[in-house]
């Protein structure tokens, strides 16, 4: 099968599956394809998939991952103040290491809004539908929402890295509280002791909280490397602790703090 053929399947199987798509037209390029596909991604609930529909989206997947290029966590460099910490400004599914960490919600069930731009839409995007299928079994277990400052851990399925820790950070609505403070410094923490405990090596993480849950970025930034500077004083599992940021506000506020 090429691409393209694996696309057009993967679509119309998807529309099998919810008939209420079914009337969507399959368009004629490749990037409304993607995005179509990607949308019903977005929407499937977290049903059983068929061993031939999960065998082709792995292969087309992992083909696309392939194609948007894999970035080697081991290359990038480390930051003077501390050789276990890097900085890297990228796409965080590009990353070839142990672990990354994405922003979830509370439903840890990742996002239902057709392509949005959040961290968490485009990591079960990349992952594949087994994704939010494992994520629901952990929560249909729990039997309650994800707590803010806690962490979950699964396969990372198609994506270059090994495992995905899940972990919710606090919204902010309001003036920045010392509660808020210490909910985002307990997302790291709980990171950090997950991915310790199952030997990670390698961990990425994005900027917690300071996208749509609109955590003020320099207080974010300032929390997340104090707690990882503080944890790998003690911690011999970790060798690599990577602060993955996306705008160039944040690589600027990075730069400035790893500096001193």
């Amino acid at each position: 099968m090429t691409q393209e053929e694996r696309r057009i399947y993967l679509i119309k199987e998807l529309q099998c599956e919810m008939p209420q798509y079914a009337d969507l037209a399959i368009p004629d390029n490749e990037e409304e394809q993607w995005r179509l596909l990607r949308s019903l991604f977005n929407v499937r609930p977290p049903y059983t998939a068929s061993k031939e529909f999960l065998k082709i989206q792995d292969e087309y997947l992992s083909e696309l991952i392939r194609q948007r290029g894999i970035v080697e966590a081991s290359a990038l460099l480390r930051v003077k103040c501390n050789p276990k910490i890097s900085l890297w400004q990228g796409d965080i599914t590009t990353l070839r290491c142990d672990a990354i960490v994405n922003a979830a919600n509370s439903a840890l069930l990742g996002c239902w809004q057709p392509c949005h731009s959040c961290i968490d839409n485009i990591v079960h995007s990349l992952s594949g539908v087994e994704l939010r299928i494992k994520c629901n079994e952990i929560m249909q277990a729990q039997g309650h929402e994800e707590e803010t400052g806690t962490a979950k851990i699964t396969p990372a399925y198609n994506l270059p890295c090994k495992y995905v820790l899940h972990t919710v950070g606090p919204i902010i609505s309001g003036p920045l509280r010392k509660s808020d403070c210490k909910l985002l410094k307990s997302c790291y923490q709980s990171c950090l002791e997950l991915a310790a405990a199952n030997r990670v090596q390698s961990i990425a993480f994005c900027c917690i909280s300071t996208g749509v849950f609109h955590f003020p970025q320099e207080q974010a930034a300032e929390i997340a490397i104090k707690t990882v500077k503080s944890f790998l004083e003690t911690d011999n599992t970790i060798q690599q602790v990577i602060f993955n940021v996306f705008t160039d506000k944040d690589l600027a506020i990075y730069q400035k703090l790893l500096d001193n």
